[in-house]
């Protein structure tokens, strides 16, 4: 990967995450810690602040759920370590909840450039809130970039992780509104012949609308929790 595109912060979906190693509240981590599992990697704009605060209870709270998916919770902002495990115990002593995930302390702000974090035209000091889900062999699969002023929906980020994993797993793909449980679109025929028997087939099983877009019913391992057994 160019090294100028990663620090220009031109990170892509389909592309290699840019590696990194952090210090963080759980101890040091790296990217390469992440190998066989699928993260989530999110940022906020800062320690203490009332929108952030209300994030990373919903992602404590649905922290469980990203674990069945396979899916590790990875934060980051440009506060210092000290700063987020304040945080961390302020959280805790009003609330009752212990933040089951590491944040990263990016104090040279160098993971948050390499990732485009920083949006110059809203804040030079504050990270956006940017949320990147990466799959279990480490490729950046889908982009999410809010406001600061606004808060991320946590369970459009879970049907996110939960559609790219079926999709991997049934060869298919998600339509609009897909929720888990629901049937897959299969892909289109690219030959003629092919596409005459699909017409058959929605003609007989009432599966489809026309021949380049038809369903069938997820496959029994991809509808199990763990997502290695797909």
């Amino acid at each position: 990967m160019d090294y100028e595109l990663m620090m220009n912060g031109n990170v892509k979906i389909g592309q290699k995450a840019p590696e990194f190693e952090a210090i963080t509240t759980y101890g040091p981590v790296s990217l390469n810690d992440y190998k066989g599992k699928w993260l989530v990697l999110f940022s906020h704009p800062g320690d203490f602040t009332p929108v952030c605060t209300t994030e990373m209870i919903a992602f404590a709270r649905a922290n469980t759920y990203f674990e069945q998916m396979n899916t590790e919770l990875l934060g980051l902002s440009i506060d210092s370590n000290p700063s987020h495990l304040a945080w961390m115990y302020d959280i805790y002593c009003k609330t009752g909840i212990k933040l089951p995930f590491p944040i990263i302390a990016d104090r040279s702000g160098q993971i948050a450039r390499k990732y485009g974090m920083i949006s110059n035209d809203v804040s030079t000091t504050e990270t956006v809130r940017t949320v990147f889900i990466i799959d279990d062999k480490q490729f950046v699969r889908a982009i999410f970039i809010y406001p600061l002023n606004i808060g991320r929906f946590i369970p459009e980020i879970i049907r996110t992780v939960q559609a790219l994993q079926m999709a991997d797993c049934s060869k298919g793909s998600t339509a609009a509104n897909w929720m888990p449980g629901q049937p897959v679109i299969v892909p289109a025929p690219q030959t003629f012949e092919t596409l005459q028997s699909r017409n058959e087939e929605i003609d007989k099983n009432r599966n489809g609308i026309t021949w380049y877009l038809s369903f069938k019913e997820p496959p029994e391992k991809c509808l199990d929790d763990k997502t290695e057994d797909c």
